[in-house]
């Protein structure tokens, strides 16, 4: 009896063990073949009209074309997938890559641009902005904010002294008090 009840414990932990090393070869094949897929769209040429993944590929193969795009200076298509992959309105990892890699394309542009650029700069910072409030820990986005903060200071002017007044001069007014209830 105490042979068999061994055996039957035996054979179910290794049933489970089996399942769990099926499942996980499944997924090591499905991101091997979306790692190739990633490179073969590394690999090739892009042109302008690059060849569109179906809408139901991969959200990770619809951020390496993106990037492709971009890499290659096509900045419309590119900017094109990234707001695909930003329209769901989800914050998952290949979301925040896409944010990240969006405003660093401004960035470029911005810093490639003589004359025009400062919208440019305003753009990536935002949107280096929109990544750190749903990412905080995100050195790299910290990082290059504080560059784009270098090379396109905000602008002081709200903070001006001569613009604002002393407290002093400030008027408060509360409802339900009379000016001389208060010392």
């Amino acid at each position: 009896m105490k042979r068999r009840t061994v055996h039957l414990v035996f054979a179910v932990l290794s049933l489970c063990c089996a399942g769990a090393a099926l499942e996980r070869g499944l997924r090591l094949r499905q991101t091997a073949g979306l790692n190739a897929e990633i490179a073969r769209i590394a690999a090739a040429p892009v042109d302008k009209e690059a060849t569109a993944l179906p809408p139901r590929s991969a959200r990770e193969l619809q951020l390496a074309q993106a990037l492709a795009l971009s890499q290659a200076g096509h900045h419309e298509a590119a900017l094109k997938g990234y707001a695909a992959l930003l329209q769901s309105g989800a914050r998952d990892p290949v979301a925040q890559q896409a944010l990240f890699n969006l405003a660093n394309m401004y960035l470029r542009q911005g810093m490639a641009q003589q004359a025009g650029a400062a919208p440019l700069f305003e753009l990536g910072k935002q949107r280096l902005r929109d990544l750190l409030r749903t990412a905080p820990q995100d050195w790299d986005a910290r990082y290059n904010l504080e560059r784009a903060l270098r090379l396109a200071p905000e602008e002081q002017e709200a903070f001006s002294a001569e613009q604002q007044q002393s407290v002093e001069q400030r008027r408060v007014r509360v409802p339900g008090f009379v000016a001389g209830d208060l010392p």
